[in-house]
């Protein structure tokens, strides 16, 4: 999923939420345990944050 679309579709998703979804469906996880998992997820919310990047 690139960043376009990421950022796409949560601008749309308050009016159809469906596209959100079906991109997100393939980065969820089993394992809310982990703490790898946990901090990938935090790492990946900064760099599409990164108002920096073009």
């Amino acid at each position: 999923m690139g960043r376009g679309a990421y950022l796409s579709a949560m601008e749309r998703s308050p009016v159809n939420d469906l596209e959100i979804r079906v991109l997100l469906q393939s980065a969820l996880t089993g394992e809310i345990d982990s703490r790898e998992i946990f901090m990938k997820g935090v790492e990946q919310s900064y760099y599409y944050e990164d108002d920096s990047r073009p």
